[in-house]
């Protein structure tokens, strides 16, 4: 047991264009060396070019890509008697907006294209239509999670 008293999260301001708090993490997420402005650049025009591509509101189309792309169950390694394990655990919904947002930046990332902020819109559309690098990827996950589902009863 730690003696340090436990950290307060002081929580974290909405985007100024989208008003919303979830943009604003990703924002931070897809920060490199601390240049805030150039990721935030980055992913408003991303959100304004998808609403070009979609007749829908970019932040709807948004959440709704981040939510195609979390994943409910992982897998996690346990060591039982020598072995190793991989237990199939479910995720609390912290990690699971943290994981999607992860997977559609660096889906983004690897993608070949003119710039991060259309390979940003062409990702996120993907996702939107539970298509792409960031949605296989969570398919995969589920169904390793589901192969290992025997040895469910190692979690503790």
């Amino acid at each position: 047991m730690g003696r340090k008293k436990k950290t307060v999260d002081r929580g974290i301001l909405p985007d100024p264009r989208y008003n919303s708090v979830v943009v604003s993490k990703f924002v931070n997420r897809m920060m490199w060396e601390g240049k805030r402005s150039v990721a935030l650049r980055i992913v408003h025009g991303a959100l304004s070019s998808l609403q070009s591509k979609v007749e829908k509101e970019p932040l709807e189309v948004f959440l709704k890509a981040i939510d195609n792309v979390k994943p409910i169950i992982e897998v996690k390694s346990r060591r039982v008697g020598g072995a190793t394990y991989q237990v199939p655990v479910e995720i609390r919904e912290s990690r699971r907006e943290a994981l999607g947002m992860r997977w559609i930046i660096n889906a983004a990332r690897a993608r070949s294209g003119r710039g991060m902020g259309e390979r940003l819109a062409a990702e996120l559309l993907d996702a939107f239509n539970s298509t792409g690098t960031a949605f296989k990827k969570k398919e995969d996950t589920h169904k390793m999670a589901e192969a290992n589902k025997a040895f469910a009863h190692y979690r503790w």
